[in-house]
């Protein structure tokens, strides 16, 4: 939604990263045991994952890190590659959501294993349970959606990444958001908070 209104590219270091472990490539192998537990991908990975998609073309007139930074060493790290190409973050959202909803958004998640069209059991339930109703293919609980992943996830928000929100606070650019609602209130929420800022 934010991309048809503003522009510009999405980067989705976890959408990388889920391309990477299902083509078996090298860092996908790699990255692949992190995911697993729960824990974050080391920073130099992910690092250069992003340095790259930002040199790609669609990348020129703006973008959304989407899931990055999630430390304060990447942080430091995307300060340093924005700097190089005379580039800087207009703004860096913080999408407040209490931990039990979080919870249950991430756990009854299901991805299609043909088309990877995302379904809820709640939010959002297939027409057939376990079918994915755009192509037919099945549904299945991705690991890191696993009620135990989740969890643990939550608590190496807390330790490695929550600090990013003093980080980027003194940097005057960091909006919190509520996150509690639909899809469109949350939307309309974070355009009323770019205004201008992302044009």
């Amino acid at each position: 939604m934010l991309l048809e209104q503003y522009g510009g590219c999405q980067i989705s270091t976890g959408d990388i990263l889920r391309k990477a472990i299902a083509e078996q490539t090298a860092l996908g192998k790699e990255a692949g045991e992190y995911v697993k537990r729960g824990a974050l991908v080391p920073d130099n990975l992910i690092v250069n994952l992003v340095a790259e998609r930002l040199k790609e073309p669609d990348c020129e007139h703006g973008f959304i890190l989407d899931g990055f930074p999630r430390t304060i060493p990447q942080a430091e790290s995307l300060d340093r590659i924005l700097n190089k190409s005379g580039q800087n973050l207009n703004r860096v959202l913080s999408v407040q959501v209490p931990k039990n909803v979080i919870i249950e958004r991430l756990a009854g998640r299901r991805t299609c294993r043909s088309c990877g069209a995302l379904a809820h059991v709640i939010f959002d339930p297939p027409k057939r349970n376990g079918i994915c109703d755009r192509c037919g293919g099945e549904l299945y609980q991705r690991e890191d959606d696993r009620e135990a992943t989740v969890a643990h996830r939550l608590e190496v928000y807390e330790t490695q990444t929550a600090p990013l929100i003093d980080y980027y606070r003194q940097r005057g650019v960091l909006t919190e958001i509520d996150g509690v609602g639909n899809i469109e209130e949350i939307r309309r929420r974070i355009g009323k908070s770019l205004g201008d800022a992302a044009k």
